[in-house]
């Protein structure tokens, strides 16, 4: 790998491939190539085969998907088990089928059983039944995974997937219907605060579950990182956790974004609403043998997160491809 050799972002706009994007331009890489889901949609076979016959890239990043929290995940299982599948079948056969000898996929911690034993451990996999709220996603994501273990095994192509745990950071989805939690979080608090400095009255902030399931949050610079990390080197096996090691509750969560935001009312917790699966913290040290570890602090992340999300206030809207 070189930094002239083409190198095709799939999902280069969303939240996780503009920070490949922007991590592999300051690395020096020139010959980065990506498409709009306007310019091509990756769920047309017969579309992504013309794209790959005519830019012919050399390595493929696929950082492409359709996304979204608990509610849109439950409510639209169909789309998000079929586009998805779509999506990462095209572009892995595409890739495989001209030659192209480096592929990352990348995945979600979702693909984990609901109960499995914590930390996460890569060999979890298939070891048990999914969390009802994302199987199909994370159903999906499976595929994905096991196809690129196959081409490894069949082809020997380097061909590796990259699970990483909860993602945040600079152009996430704030949309409260389709968002996931911490930028949700954020959209809340900060809308709460603006409300009580208008008004000057106390105004709470409502949160769904009851804040006590433990996750794991990894800022998307440090995922970036690690996705450069891959592909300046061949990894011995197949599948990698990425994530920071630790975990804290959602409630945790919760109070550091609301002193980060600068909120100063309640927090009233909706009980009737799902906790999802109760932890979810992944065993990050296969990789960190492979020589790479994250850096950037929960509250680092968090502060550059919420002061992107000031900064883009009016960018905000409804459900989004990535």
């Amino acid at each position: 790998m070189n930094k002239q050799t083409k190198i095709y972002i799939a999902g280069h706009k969303g939240m996780v491939g503009s920070a490949i994007w922007r991590r592999l331009k300051a690395e020096g890489y020139t010959n980065l190539i990506g498409r709009t889901s306007e310019e091509l949609d990756l769920r047309d076979q017969t579309a992504v085969q013309e794209f790959f016959k005519k830019e012919m890239p050399e390595a493929v990043i696929d950082a492409a998907a359709r996304v979204g929290g608990i509610i849109a995940n439950d409510e639209f299982p169909y789309q998000f088990l079929m586009e998805n599948l779509q999506i990462q079948n095209n572009l892995i056969d595409c890739a495989h089928k001209r030659g192209i000898e480096k592929f990352i996929f990348l995945g979600s911690s979702c693909i984990y059983p609901r109960l499995a034993p914590q930390p996460l451990k890569e060999e979890y996999i298939l070891k048990g039944s999914l969390e009802p709220t994302n199987e199909a996603y994370a159903i999906a994501k499976i595929t994905g995974i096991k196809a690129c273990e196959a081409i490894r095994k069949q082809y020997g192509k380097d061909y590796v997937s990259l699970m990483p745990t909860n993602l945040y950071g600079p152009y996430d989805n704030f949309d409260l219907k389709t968002s996931h939690v911490l930028p949700a979080m954020i959209r809340k608090f900060h809308e709460a605060k603006i409300k009580m400095e208008e008004t000057g009255q106390s105004e709470p902030v409502e949160l769904w579950g009851s804040g006590t399931p433990k996750r794991e949050f990894l800022f998307v610079d440090d995922m970036a990182e690690a996705v450069q990390f891959t592909l300046e080197n061949r990894l011995p096996e197949f599948l990698y956790n990425v994530g920071v090691g630790n975990d804290l509750s959602i409630k945790e969560l919760a109070l550091s974004i609301q002193k980060i935001v600068g909120h100063a009312g309640e927090i009233h917790w909706d009980n009737s609403r799902p906790d999802g699966t109760p932890r979810k913290l992944m065993n990050v040290e296969k990789l960190k043998r492979a020589g790479w570890e994250a850096k950037t602090t929960l509250e680092d992340g968090l502060r550059k997160t919420y002061a992107w999300f000031v900064k883009n206030l009016e960018n905000f809207k409804e459900v989004r491809m990535e």
